[in-house]
């Protein structure tokens, strides 16, 4: 099954493909594609459909400036890969489920490595033909090196295409080595070709030297670099499938009816089709995901579905407004309980705030026509780590109350709604 989707890392939306199984999905995977080429070059998409094939769902998409992907490619750089990276795992941990396998073809490779450790669902990094760091993908356009180090930029000729590389380019690569390798935490799997004459196998052993166990070295016997050879795309898909399920368990929890999840997000419109509007600092928008419960929930920086549960009509594929509204509350007086100790020198370790409610939000939607009797009791249960006296606790009580979240909920606040065009 295959699905258009797009989602916004920074400030441009990306577009990706998400394929998935039939039936049973073992768990979700992400891809990143090489060097200036795109979610649709041979190597990505064969592997993506083989892995399919084992019950793997897989997320590939274009980097910012890329294929059908917003943004200007001479803008980005090697950061902007690993910023995209977290969006898209971001959009599968909110949408479905956060990707547990990372793959990285050439340069890609590079990023899923530097990307790893923030995607902390992820168990498995696979590695294709990819150089131990982002400042290798320089020898492609080695002649120009000093033109763009002169002028600021200049036009490369990459695989028959030209590019301009800006200075602040080579500048970033720069800022990345192997030294993160090392801390992955997480199983490896190099896979090189011995004759890549793109990347040099040098770079394997490199990647797999610094890394600790476990971690696994597959030649690629004759493949080129771009694995143009069906069968050494489809012999990579058998071997990572393999592999991966070494070290990926089977939850039977990923399928949340995937099906009826990708009819759903058929269904839906958001604001790229009634109408786009500009996100800025403070500013959230909530609208409709399948016209149902399900609800988009965008800010300037981040991105999340709310729901209701499936008790009630819902999918369950987000938080519902009333949990919503108690993670406010409680982030924000964990936040300022944490500014106070860190202001007064205060030993504590760590602090837990647990919420309650006393209301059914299905019954007050049934009753929305008729006034409004509030939300009759939230219970908010701080607990910490540390050293206290009874003074100090005394205070450290009052000082939750003094969190600006709390004193919303507490100064009668107006809603004013408007209908607008």
């Amino acid at each position: 099954m295959r699905q258009k989707v797009e989602f916004i890392s920074g400030e441009h939306k990306l577009s990706g493909l998400l394929e998935t199984p039939e039936s049973d999905v073992k768990f979700y995977a992400l891809f990143a594609h090489c060097f200036t080429c795109g979610k649709d070059i041979a190597a990505a998409s064969r592997i993506s459909r083989a892995l399919v094939r084992k019950g793997i769902a897989v997320l590939r998409f274009d980097f910012t400036g890329l294929g059908n992907s917003d943004g200007d490619f001479a803008n980005s750089n090697f950061s902007s890969n690993i910023r995209d990276l977290i969006a898209a795992a971001d959009f599968l941990r909110t949408t479905y489920q956060a990707p547990r396998l990372l793959i990285g073809h050439s340069l890609g490779g590079a990023a899923v490595l530097n990307v790893a450790q923030q995607v902390e669902e992820a168990m498995a990094i696979v590695t294709i033909g990819a150089p131990s760091d982002a400042e290798h993908v320089a020898h492609n356009f080695a002649l120009q090196v000093d033109d763009i180090e002169k002028y600021g930029k200049a036009e490369v000729n990459l695989a028959g295409r030209v590019f301009t590389i800006e200075k602040q380019f080579l500048d970033d690569i720069k800022r990345y080595d192997t030294s993160r390798i090392g801390n992955l935490r997480k199983a490896l799997l190099v896979m090189h070709s011995p004759i890549d004459s793109t990347v040099n196998i040098s770079e394997a052993e490199k990647i797999y030297q610094a890394a600790l166990h476990p971690k696994s070295f597959v030649s690629l016997d004759d493949a080129d670099h771009l694995l143009t050879n069906k069968r050494d795309a489809e012999y990579a898909a058998d071997v990572i499938s393999a592999w991966a399920g070494r070290y990926i368990t089977h939850d039977k929890s990923v399928n949340k009816d995937v099906s009826n999840v990708m009819s759903s997000m058929n269904a839906s419109k958001t604001s790229a089709e009634y109408g786009k509007t500009e996100i800025t600092k403070g500013h959230v928008i909530v609208e409709e995901k399948n016209h149902k419960f399900t609800q988009h929930v965008s800010t300037a920086s981040h991105y999340w579905l709310a729901d209701e549960p499936e008790s009630v009509g819902g999918n369950n594929m987000g938080p519902d407004p009333y949990e919503h509204l108690l993670a406010g509350l409680g982030a924000c007086t964990a936040m300022t309980l944490r500014m106070y100790a860190t202001r007064k020198n205060l030993a504590i370790k760590h602090i837990k705030v647990e919420l309650k409610h006393s209301r059914n939000y299905l019954l007050d939607c049934q009753e929305c026509e008729e006034q409004s009797q509030g939300i009759e009791a939230i219970v908010r249960e701080i607990s910490f780590i540390g050293e206290l006296d009874a003074k100090q606790q005394a205070r450290f009580l009052e000082i939750a109350d003094k969190c600006p979240v709390h004193k919303t909920l507490h100064n009668n606040v107006k809603v004013i709604s408007k209908l607008v065009n």
